[in-house]
């Protein structure tokens, strides 16, 4: 089975919030193949057809997105035409939908790989759970003849985004085993998956930390909403590996929550100016505010549904100065009251 390893192959900065062409490609064959002008879809959303006839081209991630929801809109599946049966449009939401209210990631992905089964009878989507890592798992039930290898691409960057998203943290891949030659743009594959993929196994296998299954879900139907009205095309964008700058400032504030720096204080931490490094969260589609926010509710959940803590002091570890502002911040986040939420969700005692 062939290897490739970040050390050989490892993405350079012009990598960063584009993709190659390749992914383009794919994402049109099933156009094509249904007798659609790939041409007339790329201008629709300001690509470059020429882009098709150059293997070293790059796409920007913004045009990359709304091609996602040209191509599922033009042909009504979400599956961009690459099985044999249609996986209409709404069916993100659904699935969606069908997770969200999972306890626990173990839970989401088991609910997601049953639906699966249902909309795309092709692939077999399974979760393996061992003692020292997870497995997700992709198999052929038919040959995938319309570009077998975007095919996985796309399904494995599906589940993964997803996953992410539910549990609002970015989920590492160890390793991946891709059921197909090394394609001339794996070097990508370090940013959207792993730099730890390995080529001609016998089917999809993507392992990950198996502690990771049993994080609860930090998402509610606000959230959802949010997350739906950019449509599945926002996961191309979502949880890449070149997230770094969101990552360094997530650490920053988590070590620092009792008296949480401002933004200018945080660039100054990491050597940058502040609009520096407002501008280059805002390519990774994130914020300090976003970030700050996103953490806070993380741990508020957890404080609350993992301990005994009382609220004020949760309150004051996650650096509200006022309880009144935190208790008005987590109705907000769960449209529940602090101990209403903690009576529903905390664990009970055997």
């Amino acid at each position: 089975m062939k290897t490739t390893k970040a050390t050989e192959n490892a993405p350079g900065n012009a990598q960063r919030n584009s993709v190659a062409s390749a992914f383009v490609t794919g994402m049109l064959a099933g156009a094509v193949a249904h007798g659609f002008e790939p041409a007339a879809l790329l201008t629709e959303v300001g690509i470059d057809a020429a882009a098709l006839h150059d293997p070293a081209a790059r796409v920007p991630l913004v045009q990359y997105g709304m091609l996602y929801e040209c191509v599922a809109t033009t042909l009504d599946d979400e599956a961009f035409g690459l099985f044999s049966v249609p996986m209409r449009v709404g069916s993100f939401e659904f699935l969606c939908r069908g997770a969200l209210s999972a306890a626990t990631l173990e839970e989401a992905l088991q609910r997601i790989c049953r639906f699966l089964h249902l909309v795309l009878p092709d692939v077999a989507v399974s979760l393996r759970r061992g003692a020292a890592s997870a497995e997700l798992l992709i198999e052929e039930v038919r040959p995938l003849t319309v570009q077998r290898v975007f095919a996985f691409e796309w399904l494995l960057r599906l589940i993964h985004g997803i996953a992410c998203w539910l549990i609002a943290r970015s989920i590492a891949l160890d390793e991946v085993d891709f059921p197909y030659p090394q394609p001339d743009h794996a070097t990508d594959y370090a940013l959207i998956y792993t730099a730890h993929s390995h080529f001609d196994a016998a089917r999809l296998a993507a392992r990950f930390a198996p502690e990771l299954l049993d994080q609860a879900l930090r998402r509610d139907e606000a959230a959802l909403a949010h997350f739906l009205s950019g449509g599945p095309g926002r996961l191309t964008m979502l949880y890449r590996r070149d997230r770094e700058f969101a990552a360094r400032v997530r650490d920053v504030l988590r070590e620092t929550l009792l008296e949480p720096p401002s933004q200018d204080e945080v660039a100054e931490r990491l050597h940058l100016s502040p609009r520096t490094l407002a501008r280059r969260l805002a390519l990774e589609g994130s914020s300090f505010r976003a970030i700050l926010d996103t953490l806070r509710r993380e741990l508020a959940l957890a404080r609350i549904t993992q301990t005994h803590m009382p609220v004020d002091k949760i309150a004051a570890e996650l650096g509200y100065a006022d309880p009144s502002a935190f208790y008005r911040a987590f109705v907000a986040w769960t449209g529940q009251s602090p101990s209403a939420y903690r009576r529903m969700h905390a664990p009970r005692s055997v």
